[in-house]
């Protein structure tokens, strides 16, 4: 190997939980205070370090990556993978070990990275392109390929907190991946966008690929990372595996998803925008014959849903169901608002949501459900594997078979007709 572009040594980062912050107070209610209850700080300060406790979010991180390699750190959420790259990319200072970066870095973490929300797009372009220590004349040479790729000429001198968050995000990926860094760090903020975005996205990732430069890649979708990288490192409880082969990783990966499926699902992990009681506490999947978590090809299946602690939600609800192959890819997805036009407001109960799919048309085989609660604006909860569901064979066309898995994962109806034509290629008539 070449002399490594990025070394990561014993990197660790810690967070002290039970800290609050100081209030504001004046030399008169300090001196007051002190007066009243002199032994009351002392005690406070006691009590604040027996309650203080270290998370360490990642700890003993060590791996090397050359120039042009394309790294993939994947792992379940809480693994710790975006506090490595905000340490990778010096947003925040680890606690101990240390990192060696050679080269200018460009940092893609999360919606707005890096701009200033009061200025336009066009000077948040040359912004980001000085922090880069670009020269002017280089960001102006750019800059029509940036705008281009980003789609946002209409808006450009428009205050970027007016953007949506698919504008956001194209306008901090192309600025990200046209000002020619060494090191372009992506995290899941790709997933913002629409399908054609993240196709653009992933062609132009192979571009930066062929010019020699390097990437680190978050990703939960395993065929992206199949794609794109040339190994990968798995991240589990704040740990790093060796450098893996992409197959190999994208196997230990879902090895580890699977972990936990046995749990009730109010236990299961899950992802919420802020910390709550779980929301998600119960799923049934009843297929047309009657067994749980089972439901024939192109067959209807029905998903009960109980939701709990509801009651301090803001605004109107919406739940959405995901199906995902093993390889955590989305193959189809029922929402309650885009589907049904429905939402409902939190209760000091539980809630019951009934979703009725009249037919899944998926090959046989196991998928996994993931629910999604959200207010119209953002993700309250997530939980990605709530349960697997296995289809099985049905005799969706008459005919005695369906498509295989490698085929494709949609059963759909289609009429194919016959005809011989002759050399001049005129359709024979019947004589």
């Amino acid at each position: 190997m070449s002399k490594s572009i990025i070394t990561v040594e014993g990197l660790g980062k810690a967070y002290r939980l039970g800290q609050k912050l100081e209030q504001w107070s004046s030399f008169y209610d300090v001196l007051t205070g002190f007066v009243r209850s002199p032994f009351k700080k002392l005690r406070q300060k006691s009590n604040a370090a027996a309650s203080d406790e270290a998370f360490w979010a990642i700890r003993d991180i060590n791996f090397e990556v050359a120039p042009g390699e394309v790294i993939g750190l994947i792992g379940r959420n809480g693994a710790g993978k975006s506090t490595l790259l905000k340490v990778l990319s010096r947003i925040v200072e680890p606690s101990e070990g240390r990192a060696h970066i050679r080269g200018r870095v460009a940092s893609l973490l999360e919606v707005g990275t890096g701009f200033h929300p009061e200025l336009s797009g066009r000077e948040n372009i040359y912004l980001n392109g000085a922090i880069l220590g670009m020269k002017r004349t280089e960001i102006t040479r750019k800059f029509d390929a940036i705008v281009d790729f980003a789609e946002v000429e209409k808006f450009l001198d428009t205050p970027v907190k007016r953007y949506s968050s698919g504008m956001y995000v194209r306008l901090a990926f192309a600025v990200a991946a046209h000002l020619e860094p060494e090191i372009l760090i992506v995290d899941e903020v790709l997933a913002v966008g629409d399908a054609s975005f993240q196709k653009k996205c992933m062609g132009k990732m192979g571009d930066v690929v062929k010019d020699g430069r390097t990437i680190l890649f978050v990703s939960h979708n395993m065929d992206a990372v199949l794609q794109l990288c040339s190994h990968v490192v798995l991240l589990k409880n704040g740990r790093n595996t060796e450098r893996l082969s992409p197959d190999e990783g994208v196997k230990q990966y879902l090895a580890m998803s699977n972990e936990g499926t046995s749990l009730p699902l109010a236990e299961k992990p899950r992802t919420q925008f802020r910390p709550h009681m779980p929301i998600f506490t119960g799923l049934s999947i009843v297929g047309a014959s009657g067994h749980r978590n089972v439901c024939e090809s192109n067959g209807k299946v029905n998903f009960d849903i109980e939701l709990s602690h509801t009651l301090e939600l803001p605004g109107d609800l919406t739940c959405g169901v995901a199906i995902s192959n093993e390889r955590s890819q989305r193959i189809a997805f029922f929402h309650s608002h885009y589907q049904s036009g429905m939402s409902f407001r939190g209760t000091d109960g539980r809630v019951r949501l009934s979703c009725n799919v009249p037919s899944l048309p998926l090959v046989p085989g196991r998928y996994f459900v993931e629910l999604v609660l959200s207010d119209g604006y953002q993700v309250i909860e997530k939980v990605e594997r709530a349960e697997a569901i296995d289809v099985v064979f049905a005799d969706v066309f008459g005919t005695g078979k369906i498509p295989k898995s490698s085929q494709g994962y949609l059963v759909l109806p289609c009429e194919w007709t016959h005809e011989p034509i002759d050399e001049i290629g005129l359709v024979q008539k019947a004589i």
